[in-house]
């Protein structure tokens, strides 16, 4: 699937519903979703993103997925099965999350808590180290577990899986990915 450039535009600022299923362990929370996505419905769909492969990579689940054109039930079907999530901070969709607001962060880290108290997930791993900071107001956040919890669940930042975030390989998402899944019961030691 092809998108120009006119029609991926005609996506700006659509929200993307969550992912996420009964019995929830680990929710990711991307920063925002790109026009891929949001032309899609489907989180980080724009071809080249790392997640799937670094979640494949990881054990998190056990066949590969692309949502490049969309993501098919059974796709859906098998994170959930899983017991992942996925949501995000802010809603709106944008070509670049550097397009967002710091009080569309703090806002959206709000919306967060309510879906974290509603899911109820063991492991929230936020996937935007810099946008978790601006979002929560906490400069000195590195990545890794946190010392304190998100409404019950246990606070993991991780690398956000975009291209634009070069130093990162789909090896190094993993690695980070994992130890996030270790804790939420997904993935065995």
């Amino acid at each position: 699937m092809r998108f120009t450039r006119a029609e991926l535009e005609s996506y700006r600022d659509v929200e993307v519903p969550d992912l996420i299923g009964p019995g929830c362990n680990l929710l990711f929370v991307g920063i925002n979703p790109g026009l891929w996505t949001a032309a899609t419905g489907a989180h980080f769909a724009r071809p080249g993103n790392r997640f799937y492969p670094a979640l494949l990579a990881a054990g998190i689940i056990d066949r590969s997925i692309d949502p490049t054109a969309g993501m098919s039930d059974a796709d859906r079907d098998h994170l959930i099965e899983r017991g992942v999530g996925i949501t995000n901070l802010a809603v709106r969709a944008t070509a670049k999350a550097d397009e967002l607001t710091d009080k569309e962060l703090t806002v959206g880290a709000e919306r967060l808590r309510g879906v974290v108290r509603d899911a109820r997930p063991k492991v929230v791993a936020v996937a935007g180290i810099t946008a978790y900071r601006t979002a929560f107001r906490e400069r000195a956040a590195k990545k890794g577990r946190q010392s304190g919890d998100l409404e019950g669940a246990t606070l993991w930042l991780v690398p956000n899986p975009s291209g634009l975030n070069a130093h990162e390989t789909v090896t190094t998402l993993a690695a980070s990915y994992r130890e996030a899944a270790i804790e939420a019961g997904i993935v065995e030691v």
